[in-house]
């Protein structure tokens, strides 16, 4: 079976210094992947390069059976995959629901059925009630959910998840892990997500990838790739699991 997302050799280097390095994983329908790895691995790039934020020196990116790479951020989200940013940066000056209406209109023909979309999205989200609130006055957790909310309105079918639970309490993080879930098992999404939480990465991944420098080290299962002696060594054994 074809995989969603097939990301093949993709290198991309800086000025000399090679940042992801010859890495390739598949992101199955319907699974959560997550891509874990210490700061500077390259998780971050690696997502860019998929998302068409620039191209890669070498490799292929393919979604849906289709070769995306290369291609500007609005094509890419035209072909179906939405993302976050690991730094929040909602239009605050907007309300939430305006917001999320500046995504939906990514898919949407008109405002009207962009804000059917965004009402649609900040109810699943759990925003709802702060829809005319400036999104400027959220708290992290709200402008986090606000994040994820602007990609769901842009009807993807990967999501790409950079850093959403990054500093969240654990009450918090637990409230987003059921959100995720949920929209992997009711809606179907497929999701690949960057992430530290190691506990929310047990408790939502099918599949880990793991970046160290640049390349991949291991591929797996949650509880193959934590007891990977590669993983621990380079990341796990600073982690509380």
């Amino acid at each position: 079976m074809v995989p969603l997302l097939d990301v093949q050799n993709l290198s991309k280097r800086f000025r000399g210094l090679k940042a992801v390095s010859n890495v390739g994983f598949a992101v199955p329908e319907g699974k959560i992947v997550a891509l874990i790895g210490p700061n500077g691995a390259g998780k971050t790039t690696t997502f860019n390069l998929i998302a068409g934020v620039f191209p890669p020196d070498e490799g292929r990116v393919r979604l849906k059976g289709e070769t995306i790479t290369g291609l500007k951020p609005n094509r890419v989200c035209a072909a179906g995959i939405g993302r976050t940013f690991q730094i929040v940066k909602p239009f605050g000056q907007l309300s939430v629901e305006e917001n999320v209406i500046v995504g939906a209109l990514a898919r949407e023909s008109s405002v009207e059925a962009a804000r059917r979309q965004a009402r649609t999205v900040l109810e699943r989200l759990g925003l709802a009630d702060q829809a005319a609130r400036p999104a400027r006055s959220l708290t992290l957790p709200d402008r986090k959910r606000l994040e994820v909310a602007r990609a769901l309105a842009t009807r993807p079918t990967l999501l790409l998840l950079d850093e959403v639970l990054a500093g969240l309490r654990p009450t918090e993080v637990d409230r987003m892990v059921e959100v995720l879930r949920d929209l992997n098992r009711r809606e179907g999404l497929t999701i690949l997500m960057i992430e530290h939480v190691m506990r929310a990465v047990m408790a939502l991944s099918d599949q880990v990838v793991v970046l160290d420098h640049g390349e991949k080290i291991a591929d797996g299962s949650p509880a193959e790739v934590v007891a990977d002696p590669r993983v621990v060594e380079s990341y796990l054994g600073a982690e509380d699991l």
